[in-house]
């Protein structure tokens, strides 16, 4: 298991977690920061220069979840884990990582109200003897504080709250522990296995009378997707797409969908690649879609979208995917696509 503790700086990560050690039998430290200074000295300055943060590096975030994996061989657990993580997009690539390899995250949040967090600031000294250095962390803990404003709405619906505006470490371990024992903070995603090879994935579009399509946000990975998931074993699919629609959204689809596309995803480590197809699931009355249902273990949200709004919300491939898929809607004949991209 794994006790993430989240929270802005000065919210008492760090102390809070050095007490939950002694309140938590066979618990260790597991500190990603030291992933991320790793990879600074690893890594070409260059890369540094073109991002913000280290968390921006799908190296780090990976590492993350491998790191946890191969920690947990060696220990009981759990891991006291004090990491901000203020971007949801990076904790559903994380937690869902998680998750497929069947490690369960309680995620709490030590949330401080906005002066404390400045007047904590104001005193933390993490390297006296270097002003310049200090002054420098200073302001950057500052200007972490608004985007932890942002982040709060999502992080109060996804994480057990402590406040510690008024609580001693000790105190704030204590309502960590005691939020442990019973289960709060539990992330409960799907456990969608790792691939071990390429996968063949159906996925369904759907339409609302405006003709927008519909898309879903997954918890279990970054970023909007299509209604579908990966054919299992034996399973033709078309009736994959059928099923993955019933189980995600409670909507009974025939089984004679249309084939759209039918693109090639090219192998790029540690992701496998594989067959994405996609189908034409007809459009939806508004009676159906006041119907929707949504599993809080897999999907977060559904929006329908138009064409433009998704070009917005989907990774490129996924997006050139989705229009060919609306042209080959529109002309009536599916479209074989490589990565993308449409071939002659």
């Amino acid at each position: 298991m794994i006790v993430w503790l989240n929270g802005t700086f000065g919210a008492g990560k760090t102390t809070t977690a050095q007490e939950l050690l002694d309140l938590l039998p066979g618990s260790t430290l597991y500190d990603p920061e030291l992933l991320g200074s790793g990879l600074r000295l690893m890594l070409p300055a260059k890369r540094f220069e073109e991002i913000d943060d280290y968390q921006d590096l799908p190296a780090w975030r990976r590492m993350v979840v491998d790191t946890a994996a191969a920690l947990l061989t060696e220990v009981p657990g759990p891991l006291v884990t004090p990491m901000t993580l203020l971007r949801q997009e990076y904790r559903d690539e994380i937690f869902g990582a998680l998750a497929a390899r069947r490690i369960p995250v309680r995620h709490v949040l030590l949330h401080a109200e906005e002066t404390i967090l400045r007047a904590r600031m104001a005193h933390r000294e993490e390297t006296p003897d270097a002003p310049e250095a200090q002054e420098s962390i200073r302001r950057w803990s500052l200007e972490h504080l608004a985007p932890y404003a942002d982040a709060l709405p999502w992080l109060r619906g996804d994480a057990h709250v402590v406040d510690t505006t008024r609580l001693t470490p000790r105190q704030a371990a204590e309502q960590v522990a005691e939020a442990v024992r019973t289960g709060a903070g539990t992330c409960d995603i799907v456990q969608t296995p790792e691939p071990t090879a390429e996968t063949l994935a159906a996925g369904v579009l759907l339409f609302d009378d405006q003709d927008r399509v519909l898309l879903v946000d997954p918890t279990y990975k970054a970023g909007w997707e299509f209604p579908g998931g990966v054919v299992e074993r034996g399973e033709a699919p078309a009736q994959a797409g059928v099923r993955e629609v019933a189980e995600e959204l409670g909507i009974e689809l025939p089984r004679a969908l249309r084939l759209l596309v039918l693109d090639w995803e090219a192998p790029h480590p540690p992701a496998f690649g594989g067959l994405r197809l996609l189908y034409d699931g007809g459009t939806l009355s508004p009676d159906r879609i006041s119907k929707l249902q949504l599993p809080g273990a897999e999907l977060r949200d559904w929006r329908f979208v138009t064409e433009s709004e998704a070009e917005t919300m989907l990774p490129p491939v996924r997006w050139n995917r989705l229009r060919w898929a609306l042209r080959a809607r529109e002309r009536g004949c599916p479209l074989y696509l490589e990565a993308g991209a449409t071939l002659g």
